[in-house]
């Protein structure tokens, strides 16, 4: 299994190693090569906040970190990363590709309303897209991904639509072969939008341990309504589902946060360290140095 260096804290980009705020409109482009260069062909463990991004490995092996996902793979692949996912990549000098970040707005806005749901299916969890590499789908998107990084290196390209409208039809392309190999079947809009409501209200709101009842309130619904939303969309509770965002966020800090356990437990809302630990094990099976040691973390801190 690959491993990736830990550190003090998880730093959030626009773009790699660059402070600049992202656009709200933003979609950029660049080759593997170009950043990963600069970095001895690693980069390192980092977030995107609000922005969505799609590492696409045309040919070559790629060792790829999302949370606590490790993989080793080698292109065709197409690796999903939504907003906050902490991820980290390792490449070769052989490894040929390109990464496409970019704003929502870039790619929905003023579009059809298919584009959004597009996006929505193929962003609901980070993911790893292996590819068959004789398919003629897999050819039209490496296509797209090259028309895309021309188009975006030409000189009107910032008063060009064009770049928008390769960006939507990767999206498009990619959410189609997500659906094709996970045999998704699609809820029923009206419950998956409060569906989708309720899980970006966990995603923002998991580390405040806001109770269910509290949940449901903003929601507008009871507790009870909540919990049957809940176990037909997933067949779980409300609370295991704050619950499991919580475990991953824990998986995800002990794996990239050289911390103290103390510190991390603090750090998301438990107050009594031991509390936290006899969580993370109930939702685990592990605690967490026995899972830091699992996944070649040292646990240099105590507490």
């Amino acid at each position: 299994m690959p491993r990736f260096r830990t550190k003090p804290s998880i730093p959030a980009f626009a773009l790699y190693g660059e402070a600049s705020a992202a656009q709200p409109d933003m979609l950029h482009v660049e080759p593997i090569q170009v950043r990963s260069k600069l970095y001895r062909w690693e980069i390192e463990a980092h977030t995107h906040l609000g922005l969505h991004q799609i590492l696409w490995v045309a040919s070559g092996p790629a060792d790829i970190a999302l949370d606590e996902r490790r993989e080793r793979c080698t292109g065709p692949v197409a690796v999903i990363i939504p907003p906050g996912v902490v991820h980290a990549f390792r490449f070769s000098r052989d490894t040929d590709g390109f990464v496409l970040t970019f704003n929502p707005r870039a790619v929905v806005e003023g579009d059809v309303p298919a584009t959004g749901e597009a996006l929505r299916d193929l962003f609901a969890t980070a993911q790893i897209l292996q590819l068959d590499p004789q398919a003629v789908a897999t050819g039209r998107i490496a296509a797209l991904f090259v028309d895309l990084a021309d188009e975006f290196a030409a000189a009107d390209s910032a008063a060009s639509p064009v770049p928008h409208w390769l960006g939507r039809s990767i999206v498009w392309r990619l959410a189609q072969q997500s659906a094709r190999l996970s045999e998704g079947a699609r809820r029923g809009s009206g419950h998956a939008a409060l569906f989708t409501r309720f899980i970006v209200l966990v995603e923002t709101h998991h580390r405040d341990h806001w109770s269910v009842a509290r949940y449901a309130d903003e929601l507008g619904m009871t507790p009870e309504r909540l919990n049957r939303l809940t176990r037909a969309e997933t067949g779980q509770s409300a609370l295991d589902i704050v619950h499991a965002r919580l475990a991953r966020e824990a998986c995800r800090r002990l794996t990239y946060i050289a911390a103290p356990v103390s510190k991390l437990a603090f750090e998301l809302g438990f107050k009594d360290p031991a509390y936290f630990c006899r969580f993370f094990k109930r939702h685990t099976g592990a605690s967490p140095r026995d899972y830091r040691r699992a996944m070649g973390v040292a646990d240099d801190a105590r507490g």
